[in-house]
């Protein structure tokens, strides 16, 4: 009898132990799920929930919540746990690099294209990089593939399918022109020197294409990548000017010229290969790589003065602008970034960010507190609700919550009012362009 209640209350202990385990591991599941819930009503307070481009889709049937897809991603908040089953959170900063797809242990992650809302221009493009062309293909930014790592892997991928071709057999002056030189272009040119391909690589702006045009110090890689020719970059994170001394060093090692500011006018084809029209000389090529992005030309107010010397539509060396009165129009994190940087104390500047809307959207949080705080301390002069109507030598002329006029003093004017895809160019040459809402791009 007395083993009897010895065994029973050593089970008693052990149930007591159990529960209580397990009371405080729901309760900490619970609490998660709520800070889950929060961090989704701030994304979407703030216009970040809705994906703007590739994003994560979880099959909540298939999940077990292992947390595997969040521990992956080297993004911050993207994916979340909540009431028991991963979920998007901020699905618009998703920069597509597919870490969460490989890291799910049972396959639950589908990468997409769009929203059933939400569409996105995208040209067709097949699993081996080609367009509706034959013999135009197509990598990088504008195949819906932002991440640089993801573009430096498609253009090198592109140019070792395209190698393959029977175009080999058309007549041109080169096996292939690749047109424009950031990430995908400079990957995809570097393959076709590895492969043995005669080529030619031209960019309408300056080595690095919309690289370039970011200001010096910026993050702009978070995955280490393989670069043709040069082997593994096992970095994390790199800024413009380290990454752009990598890809201008292993160019110039291998004897590779891009051909710098020259646009591309036209294309054609004539059956046999591609007539590439520039403004003062012709081409003709076998093959064509387009790995242009997808903002194409930055978009711009069309209003009178905005051809006037100081007014620019991207901001490389913010250091170099000391003591001047600045205009910053637009509300993303373009313009954040530099207006920030203008701001600095060191530089003496007096700035001024104007924006169409009552409040800014679609910024990464710590941005919207960085801006915050600089409002708030008077560093920088906010204008919400408000379009300018006129660029004049000395100044600019504002209308406010479409009722009143300001002029502001001022010496430059930098316009971050995002880009415009160069869809008339694709259509003008024959590529098809569609719509995706919600159409899978990786899925097990």
């Amino acid at each position: 009898m007395e083993s009897l209640l010895e065994n029973t209350a050593a089970y008693a202990i052990i149930g007591i132990i159990f529960f209580t385990i397990l009371f405080i591991y729901l309760r900490r599941e619970k609490r998660k799920s709520a800070e889950v819930g929060k961090k989704i009503k701030k994304a979407k307070e703030y216009g970040l929930y809705e994906p703007v481009s590739l994003h994560p889709v979880v099959d909540i049937g298939s999940c077990i919540q292992s947390g595997a897809c969040i521990s992956a991603c080297p993004e911050k908040d993207i994916l979340g746990i909540q009431n028991g089953k991963a979920t998007t959170i901020n699905a618009s900063r998703c920069v597509g690099h597919g870490a969460c797809f490989h890291a799910c242990p049972v396959m639950a992650i589908t990468l997409c294209i769009g929203t059933e809302k939400r569409g996105v221009e995208l040209p067709h493009v097949s699993h081996n990089f080609e367009s509706n062309i034959p013999g135009i293909f197509i990598a990088g930014e504008l195949g819906g593939m932002g991440l640089i790592k993801n573009a430096v892997e498609q253009g090198k991928q592109a140019i070792i399918n395209l190698s393959k071709t029977k175009y080999k057999k058309r007549e041109g002056d080169y096996d292939v022109i690749i047109i424009e030189g950031g990430p995908a272009g400079i990957a995809a040119t570097l393959q076709a020197k590895k492969e043995g391909l005669k080529f030619l690589t031209v960019e309408q702006d300056s080595l690095g294409g919309t690289v370039y045009s970011f200001p010096r110090k910026k993050i702009i890689m978070t995955r280490p990548m393989e670069l043709p020719l040069y082997g593994k970059i096992n970095r994390t994170e790199m800024t413009k000017d380290e990454l752009l001394e990598i890809w201008t060093d292993v160019l110039e090692l291998n004897n590779i010229t891009i051909n710098e500011h020259l646009k591309v006018e036209n294309i054609t084809n004539n059956d046999n290969g591609f007539i590439l029209e520039t403004k003062d000389k012709t081409y003709t090529s076998k093959s064509i790589l387009l790995s242009i992005g997808r903002r194409g030309s930055p978009r711009k107010l069309n209003v009178p003065g905005e051809s006037k010397e100081k007014v620019s539509y991207r901001l490389l060396e913010p250091e170099m602008v000391e003591n001047s009165n600045i205009l910053v129009v637009g509300g993303g994190d373009s313009a954040v970034e530099s207006a920030l940087l203008l701001s600095d104390e060191s530089v003496n500047c007096k700035v001024s960010l104007s924006y169409r809307k009552d409040k800014f959207g679609r910024i990464k949080p710590n941005n919207l507190k960085k801006i915050s705080e600089a409002i708030d301390s008077g560093k920088i002069n906010m204008i919400f609700n408000s379009n300018v109507t006129e660029i004049l030598d000395n100044s600019v002329k504002l209308e406010v919550n479409q009722t009143e006029t300001i002029e502001l003093k001022n010496d430059l004017v930098y316009i971050f009012a995002g880009g415009e895809l160069p869809t008339k160019f694709l259509e003008k040459i024959g590529i098809k362009i569609t719509k995706k809402y919600g159409d899978a791009v990786l899925k097990h």
